[in-house]
């Protein structure tokens, strides 16, 4: 019996590595055909429509098929993918950088080329995530809050103008990259959630995103030392993600951030983040990812003993919402102000925002349950709990809320 247990979960083990693997070794194939040849297009021609497939070996092979017949018709794509190639045969081996590149990481150049001027604001990180990470528009849609079919719109319009307006793809010179680089941390800030709502890894295509993320960040604030803001999103991953592994229990149960023993929380990590955040704060400026970094920064602090100042946190959601409004935002300025002792205050916070927006978004319904067996309000209760269970993809999460409140009880 335990022999078979050992090799199911070598099996699961060996599953996660392939599929973390295919997304790695696809970001930079494809960020390096795009790159050698200059054309976002040919990029975007060669990415496959079913995501990351359960076969890497096959799947580049696939790849490398298609680019050798695009070389027929675009110059001599073959020729210039095969030092890639070689380059893959390598996992743990280091990207090719381009001769006079600002930026050392092919990916991370592809992903500045998709924030063109030309091409409309709202559709750069959506692009990026398209073209370098192979998400479709329903995950992409998730990560901005808005419907599929309005995401797919405005991905198929920005390749329309690409195409239409023959937008050059080039890497900007170094002087340029500030002005392309809001995007560029939006859509890495965007990977990192697709990953982080998937802890149990239980879509294989969003295997890896979080650690990605974070390791683009890295390259990132390297890259751009003097940008308060790449530091204020690198402290917030780092900090974010110590606490990746305490999200489960040993059985497999979702675990609240107040419940998680701070003894299981990878510490060098977080200590990575307290740099990153203090050297934000030294370059000035109070940007959103800066704000967001203090806010799990505090949080963190319970690794030294400390306890969690909830009137401070809400603080700092208020301060957020005021800089960059967004549902999440509010929801977590409400969620925080209840824990900080004033749940009627929460929900009166919770009614401001529109009821259509708020539809599809579980962590308003778990967060206004929560507020709502604050009050004592058990009908407000259970119909929000209702509404939370339905939307909940997690199964972890899912049990987690009904054990709560017990909603069809």
């Amino acid at each position: 019996m335990s022999d078979a247990r050992d090799a199911l979960d070598a099996h699961e083990r060996t599953r996660a590595v392939v599929a973390e693997v295919a997304t790695t070794a696809y970001g930079r194939l494809v960020a390096y055909l795009a790159v050698s040849d200059r054309d976002i297009e040919a990029a975007l021609r060669t990415w496959p429509r079913t995501g990351v497939p359960d076969a890497p070996e096959a799947w580049l092979l696939q790849v490398a098929r298609r680019a050798t017949i695009g070389a027929a018709r675009r110059r001599t794509v073959a020729e210039r993918a095969r030092p890639a190639l070689a380059q893959l045969a390598d996992a743990r081996g280091t990207p090719t950088i381009v001769p006079q590149s600002p930026v050392p990481d092919k990916r991370l150049e592809l992903m500045f080329a998709c924030a063109h001027p030309a091409l409309d604001r709202s559709a750069h990180a959506p692009l990026m995530l398209q073209t370098v990470l192979g998400l479709d528009a329903a995950r992409i849609a998730s990560a901005f809050l808005v419907g599929p079919t309005a995401m797919a719109q405005r991905l198929v319009r920005a390749k329309t103008k690409i195409r239409a307006a023959g937008v050059p793809f080039e890497i900007p010179a170094t002087d340029a990259l500030a002005a392309r680089l809001p995007a560029v941390l939006d859509a890495i800030y965007a990977t990192f959630g697709a990953g982080w709502d998937d802890p149990a890894g239980l879509d294989g295509r969003r295997a890896g995103l979080a650690a990605e993320a974070l390791r683009l960040v890295r390259i990132v604030t390297t890259t751009c030392p003097d940008e308060a803001e790449a530091h204020g999103l690198h402290a917030l991953l780092a900090h974010s993600h110590a606490r990746a592994t305490a999200r489960r229990d040993a059985a497999g149960r979702f675990v609240r951030l107040a419940e998680q023993d701070p003894g299981a929380w990878d510490h060098e990590l977080a200590d990575e983040g307290d740099r990153h955040l203090d050297r934000a704060v030294r370059l000035g400026g109070r940007g959103p990812f800066q704000i967001h970094a203090v806010i799990q920064a505090s949080h963190n602090r319970r690794r030294f003993g400390e306890p969690v100042d909830w009137g401070w946190i809400a603080n700092l959601y208020r301060a957020l919402v005021l800089t960059a409004p967004s549902i999440g935002a509010h929801v977590a300025w409400a969620a925080a102000t209840c824990e900080a002792g004033d749940a009627t205050a929460a929900r009166r916070l919770l009614d401001e925002l529109e009821p259509a927006t708020v539809a599809q978004y579980r962590p308003y319904w778990a967060t206004r349950a929560h507020v709502a067996a604050r009050l004592g309000d058990d009908a407000d209760r259970i119909r929000s709990a209702r509404l939370a269970v339905g939307l909940a993809d997690d199964p972890a999460v899912r049990d987690h809320l009904l054990a709560i409140h017990d909603p069809l009880g």
